[in-house]
């Protein structure tokens, strides 16, 4: 193992250790309980387990009566109306066959909402998203608290959804869970094209009516949408994480692969069960060793900045503190193997051709920049990931992928597109930020401008339709926006505007506690500012003019202010009142608001398993001592070398 990858992984597990081995115990003795007494709805009374089954097919009723088979559990994102969500429309029929025929039987347990952040974007209900997560979990929760299930087949792809599925199975630890992908829709109008027209739409020197041609050139067909973002960078995770059958991440919806990976991962629930030779707990799985995993490889592919809110959650469901030092720190020795748009012109389908994730997992392998000896839904062992899926007479077989077929878009470990993983943290006197670098040109990776301060997005973009933006250089700060706000939008539609600017040859850039996820671009950004401004962080004090300097490259996140001068201050602006935050339900989700964690503890309402605390209060998503940081859990962590802060 690289001594970074080692070191980061050892001092994960050691901060870990309590909460763990808390989590462990608990999983282990439900564990245990599944292998010695059988199936779980055998230990049902008859009138709970008459209602199980009351609305069985005829051909399943026997079995559900029976204490021989396993019972698998689908959990399932479907809508029609979300591209991405709309193929799982065929897999219950599909799986279910498939369990069958592999000894066991498989019931629909629940649905999970599923939103699209493409759809609410820069609109109110963009402000739901990021606590859908959470809601996702508990639906996941509520869909598994039957206790009629020895596995579960999860089926979800974008943003919040994959995130909130394995939060809520993490839950139920003892079950095996394998997640099934839907896939990619085929590529449509070039990316490209695609941030061309809209640009020139920004700029006004297009109409809605060819803007909304191109979009619909580009988002064309059932499946993921084809770019970088969140949702792909979700797939691409839980194939590292042993999650996905090998190589199923980005085959297309509606093709004889697809429908073979899918039946194949039915068919895989029941050997991994309790009660065969492979019993394979998604608690046991998702272990330290699995966390950085998915963190390389989100480093390596240059993959959604949101993640730096998941990893730490989904980190957390397994009695697991994963930190953004952690991140910054493995961000220095993962090197950027892929470009694929933002990052480059490429999709996520021209990725899978030039050898996808197979080849990207075995350059890792080889440079020991993943751990090998993890578990998976497969088997033991991460080199089974190597091969991809292809069908013979038929018949799924999985043969090695060896070498880059286009090194425009994934390169090996020896000749990267670049040194590091393109996330960097940044901190200073404004707090702690993310900015992903892996999109923005070197010339832009420092800027020290004067601040424009707005406590909406939408302020932003009239200014820039007024022309109040035009000719100067300046740094846009966007408060308010955090999770204790509003929810921790997405603010994607200031990405155009700004790219405009940047375009005519001004500098500028962007400092938020908002987030601009997977998608973001061109434009240097500070995101996911914590402490926000919502709970008195600093970003409350800039005023118009204050000079900011922002250093992506060095690292550091500064109000050029001096210190005598902020401590006079007092915040300015507001986030809006319960009162004022109505409308497209964003009412019910006060509580969510009261109760979320800072962006660094993942923006939550849940705890460390493993590390509840009858003094874990609103506010508190990671356990800790009065006034103690929200990140710290009793138990010492040294500084590694190198750290950012």
């Amino acid at each position: 193992m690289h001594p970074v990858i080692q070191q980061i992984t050892d001092r994960i597990a050691g901060r870990s250790a309590t909460s763990r081995a808390a989590y462990l115990a608990r999983i282990r003795r439900d564990g245990e309980n599944a292998r010695a007494k059988g199936p779980a709805r055998a230990h049902l009374g008859c009138a709970n387990l008459a209602h199980g089954f009351a609305a069985a097919p005829d051909s399943d009723k026997p079995a559900l009566r029976g204490t021989a088979k396993p019972g698998v559990a689908i959990v399932t994102s479907y809508n029609d109306m979300l591209s991405a969500h709309q193929p799982y429309e065929t897999y219950p029929p599909e799986l279910k066959a498939a369990v069958r025929a592999a000894g066991g039987v498989a019931q629909v347990a629940g649905g999970v909402p599923a939103m699209c952040d493409g759809i609410t974007q820069g609109r109110a209900g963009m402000e739901l998203s990021l606590y859908s997560r959470d809601v996702i979990a508990m639906s996941t929760a509520i869909a598994l608290s039957h206790d009629m299930f020895d596995a579960s087949l999860l089926l979800g792809v974008c943003d919040k959804i994959v995130p909130g599925l394995l939060i809520g199975a993490l839950h139920f630890g003892h079950l095996p869970t394998i997640f099934v992908p839907a896939g990619p829709m085929t590529s449509g109008l070039p990316n490209k094209v695609k941030a061309r027209t809209r640009q020139l739409f920004a700029e006004g020197k297009l109409g809605r009516g060819e803007l909304l041609d191109a979009e619909a050139k580009s988002y064309h067909s059932p499946g993921t949408c084809t770019f970088y973002g969140t949702a792909n960078s979700n797939q691409a995770l839980m194939e590292v994480m042993g999650l996905h059958l090998p190589g199923s991440t980005f085959v297309n919806p509606h093709t004889e692969l697809r429908h073979a990976l899918t039946a194949a991962a039915g068919r895989r629930a029941v050997e991994i069960t309790a009660h065969g030779a492979e019993y394979t707990p998604i608690g046991e799985l998702v272990d330290e060793k699995a966390i950085v995993n998915a963190c390389v490889a989100l480093l390596a592919t240059g993959g959604s900045t949101n993640h730096t809110l998941h990893l730490v959650a989904m980190a957390a469901a397994a009695g697991i503190v994963l930190t953004w030092d952690d991140l910054s720190c493995l961000s220095k020795v993962v090197p950027s193997l892929t470009r694929i748009y933002p990052n480059g012109q490429a999709d996520v389908n021209h990725f899978r051709e030039a050898g996808g994730m197979q080849v990207l997992i075995g350059e890792l392998l080889d440079a020991g920049l993943l751990h090998a000896d993890v578990m998976t839904v497969a088997g033991p062992g991460l080199d089974r990931y190597r091969s991809a899926p292809e069908l013979r007479d038929g018949e799924l077989a999985w043969e090695p992928v060896i070498g880059s077929s286009d090194l425009d878009v994934l390169r090996p470990v020896s000749d990267p597109f670049a040194a590091d993983g393109g996330i960097h943290v940044l901190s200073g006197n404004l707090g702690t930020a993310v900015s992903k670098v892996s999109a923005v040109k070197p010339e832009h990776l420092v800027i020290e401008a004067p601040a424009k301060v707005f406590d909406d997005q939408l302020d932003l973009l009239r200014a820039f339709e007024a022309g109040e933006l035009d000719g100067q250089d300046f740094v846009a700060v966007i408060r308010y926006q955090g999770p204790s706000a509003n929810g921790m939008p997405e603010l994607h539609k200031l990405t155009p505007p700004l790219a405009v600017l940047l375009d005519r040859g001004q500098r500028v850039a962007i400092v938020t506690d908002g987030r601009m996820s997977g998608a973001s671009g061109k434009v240097p950004a500070a995101i996911h500012l914590s402490p926000e401004a919502a709970d008195g962080g600093p970003i409350a004090l800039v005023r118009d003019g204050d000079v900011v300097r922002l250093d992506s490259a060095g690292g550091t996140l500064d109000l050029l202010v001096p210190a005598e001068e902020l401590a006079r201050r007092t915040p300015a602006g507001r986030a809006l009142s319960d009162a004022e935050w109505v409308g497209t339900g964003r009412e019910l989700f006060a509580t969510f608001r009261r109760m979320a964690g800072h962006a660094e503890q993942g923006a939550g309402i849940f705890g460390v398993s493993g590390a509840e605390s009858p003094h874990h209060g609103p506010g508190l998503a990671f356990p800790a001592e009065s006034g103690a940081s929200h990140l710290e859990t009793g138990i010492p962590l040294p500084a590694p070398s190198g750290a950012s802060r």
